[in-house]
């Protein structure tokens, strides 16, 4: 194997198109609390750290499953079930990334985002990643150290992680449902080969899985004012924050009537324009 074909499978591992969109989300927390003008260098420090966590993060998420990637076509090329990685070099990739993301937040950021940091990859490796195969109920928890985000960027700002920075995690903890439930459903098959117990797995109907993407949704919409509400942003957020929310609802309900692949694609299109949309409106009002 080529140099460069090692390199691109270690990249690989990282999962860089999820990593950027977490480091991109950590940046809008970063400016949302820097409420006196952005530490630039701050900002530089913390979204390096946060990307080296992340793709640790990643790499150890795929060491553990690397068997049961193997049953499923959209990970069996996966640097591990492709033989393009050994597993032992893959999980010394990862504890290195997530070992050095950490140290590299408390020395170059401050000591609660390393914390916070700290609990993201306990969370994500240790509980949520071995719970995927015993209880679909894996899904809520896996969504808390998947909203850490926003939060994590507010806390490198500021030191701190007032009422506002968890109402930006109570929004992306939210957002997750119906963005997850509608790749489970995508892929209900395949989780159901590698014995991965996903809602839609349990219940093959998918009564429940649209059930709960629509209740998700329409939690959000409420909850997305929030930083309306609580003065951090004016308006044009609040307006734009309720269109998008209704967008997102739209989705969900639609995917609730027609349970085809087709249309669970739609809601994950729907929540990949969502998100970063909804961050970026955010900045946009309180930056303007």
């Amino acid at each position: 194997m080529s140099a460069r074909t090692k390199i691109n499978a270690y990249v690989e591992l990282t999962k860089p198109r999820i990593a950027l969109m977490i480091v991109l989300i950590a940046a809008a927390g970063f400016a949302l609390g820097s409420r006196d003008g952005i530490d630039f260098s701050r900002l530089f420090h913390a979204l390096f750290g946060i990307a080296l966590l992340s793709g640790g993060i990643a790499a150890l998420n795929q060491y553990l499953e690397r068997e049961r990637d193997c049953f499923m076509p959209r990970t069996a090329s996966r640097p591990l079930p492709s033989n393009r990685l050994t597993p032992f070099a893959a999980s010394m990739f990862g504890v290195s990334l997530t070992v050095s993301g950490i140290i590299y937040l408390a020395f170059f950021v401050n000591p609660l985002t390393a914390l916070l940091g700290t609990a993201t990859a306990i969370g994500y490796v240790l509980i949520y990643t071995p719970l995927k195969t015993r209880t679909s109920l894996s899904t809520v928890i896996g969504a808390f150290p998947g909203a850490v985000p926003p939060l994590i960027g507010w806390a490198a700002a500021t030191g701190r992680v007032p009422l506002i920075a968890w109402a930006l995690f109570a929004i992306q903890f939210l957002w997750q449902f119906p963005h997850f439930l509608a790749i489970a459903w995508m892929y209900k098959d395949e989780y159901e080969q590698a014995e991965i117990r996903m809602l839609p797995v349990v219940e093959r109907q998918g009564v429940a899985t649209a059930q709960q993407s629509i209740i998700y949704a329409l939690l959000l919409i409420p909850v997305s004012l929030l930083p309306t509400l609580l003065g951090l942003t004016g308006m044009i957020y609040f307006y734009g924050a309720l269109a998008l929310g209704l967008f997102y609802l739209w989705a969900s309900v639609r995917t609730g009537f027609d349970s085809s692949r087709t249309q669970a694609r739609r809601l994950l299109l729907a929540s990949v324009i969502y998100l970063p949309l909804l961050f970026a409106l955010m900045v946009f009002d309180t930056t303007r």
